[in-house]
């Protein structure tokens, strides 16, 4: 995905879609820019804001998501919950939930160029879904780069993913409980954009 200036999007549809603008450094700079005049949207223009901020925080394309909407949306139960597990088990979003990336950005590189192995197997494909029980490891050919970040700079893995860091693998073990508020977007919103 082509992705424009990172500080002009991020000002527009809010900090947290990055982690570079998740800042200090970003957020004071904006505070000086206060006393913008803010324009009343139409429920589209929200909706489509709102469709906007899922792809960017994932890194997808417009066809990309349009698909995963699609799909929840012809699931029985809760479409929200269906698209919100769809984006969440992407294997480049794993590899950055587990820490062995400092942004999904990076994480999707490192699926890109066959850092990682799903089940001993070599994959390059970032939007590939992982299933309960699937073992993601670290190629033995890239463990001995420096690509990985150091144990201080880890994140902490969310209990639906076990990561062991001697063995640098990672096991799902469940289904991703992920509660919309952890997301900057409205999954509804994004939903009732693709129900049109």
């Amino acid at each position: 995905m082509q992705l424009g200036p990172r500080y002009k999007i991020a000002r527009r549809y809010g900090p947290e879609l990055f982690e570079k603008t998740s800042t200090q450094k970003f957020a004071l700079r904006e505070g000086q820019r206060e006393g913008k005049r803010v324009r009343a949207r139409s429920d589209y223009g929200v909706q489509l804001a709102e469709k906007q901020k899922a792809r960017f925080f994932y890194g997808l394309g417009d066809r990309q998501i349009r698909t995963y909407a699609r799909a929840a949306l012809l699931k029985k139960g809760a479409a929200a919950d269906a698209l919100l597990n769809a984006l969440e088990i992407r294997l480049d979003n794993i590899a950055y939930r587990a820490g062995l990336a400092q942004t999904r950005r990076a994480a999707r590189q490192l699926v890109s160029h066959g850092h990682l192995t799903v089940n001993g197997r070599r994959s390059t494909i970032p939007s590939r879904a992982i299933f309960t029980g699937d073992i993601i490891s670290v190629r033995a050919a890239s463990a001995q780069k420096k690509l990985w970040p150091e144990e201080k700079e880890m994140k902490i893995a969310p209990q639906w993913i076990s990561y062991d860091k001697e063995k640098r693998t990672i096991i799902l073990s469940g289904a991703p409980k992920l509660r919309r508020e952890e997301v900057p977007f409205q999954v509804d919103s994004v939903l009732e954009f693709y129900r049109r």
